[in-house]
């Protein structure tokens, strides 16, 4: 696999698959984070695609983030990371389906914010996750914003000023991945919870994800009011859509529902 593909991708049903593979280590660069960024794009805008998955190819790296060699040869860290910011995912925007991480080794730097703009964390049990960017002196800018928010305020500081490691039974422990499972499964776990939510209401899925984006900075009574007037576009869809009357058949009627997404 050269760098000209860097990415191996399948669709099954509504589930679009990546897998990074760069070795020796699933490192990110520009180029490789812009078709990234383009790839989730078409995923966000396809709507016959559900859910992602994202790993990385081998058993060792989910991705050591930022390529240090291409910032070694001059690539900045304010370099063009395309549409979707580093990676492809951090700043895309209005991107309203569930994303999984299958992390299947180490997650450090920009690899691990890889998995942090993802909705759910799937590690295998031997990875690890760190922040080593103060050892190279830059910021590590998105997992700085967003750590602190997810886990404790002093774990995440101890993370962000000493660059250590954590083991995936520490991270489940902080609540910072959904579940830890054997390396060998990993993959057909996070293809099972990938099916399980192709198969949910994705309206209210998109509902789900632009309530808590748009509400992340309210006050718990602005945040109500403003659901429950419907004023965010994926609310009001979701009120005004088939898929809620069909919800409503299935139940009485003690059948799954058929959703259409409209």
């Amino acid at each position: 696999m050269t760098d000209s593909t860097p990415l191996r991708v399948t669709r099954e049903g509504g589930v679009l698959e990546v897998v990074l593979d760069r070795p020796k280590a699933n490192a990110i660069d520009a180029a490789t984070s812009r078709k990234m960024g383009e790839l989730f794009l078409g995923f966000r805008d396809d709507p016959e695609l559900r859910v992602a998955i994202v790993t990385g190819a081998g058993g060792r790296f989910f991705s050591a983030g930022w390529d240090l060699k291409a910032a070694a040869e001059g690539e900045a860290p304010d370099a063009d990371f395309g549409i979707g910011g580093f990676a492809g995912l951090q700043q895309l925007p209005d991107l309203n389906k569930p994303v999984i991480a299958a992390v299947n080794g180490m997650a450090v730097g920009g690899g691990f914010e890889l998995a942090l703009s993802c909705d759910l964390i799937l590690a295998a049990d031997h990875a690890r996750f760190a922040l080593p960017e103060i050892n190279v002196g830059v910021l590590a800018d998105a997992a700085t914003i967003k750590l602190p928010r997810r886990i404790p305020y002093h774990v995440a500081m101890d993370l962000l000023l000493t660059g250590r490691f954590m083991d995936a039974a520490e991270a489940a422990r902080w609540g910072l991945v959904n579940e830890v499972v054997p390396g060998d499964g990993l993959m057909a776990r996070a293809r099972e919870l990938a099916r399980l939510l192709a198969e949910g209401p994705p309206l209210v899925f998109a509902a789900i994800k632009e309530v808590v984006r748009k509400t992340a900075t309210m006050g718990e009574q602005e945040a109500l009011a403003l659901v429950a007037a419907k004023g965010l576009p994926t609310v009001k869809r979701v009120y005004e859509s088939e898929d809620q009357l069909e919800g409503a058949r299935a139940f009485a009627e003690k059948r799954k529902p058929v959703w259409k997404g409209r």
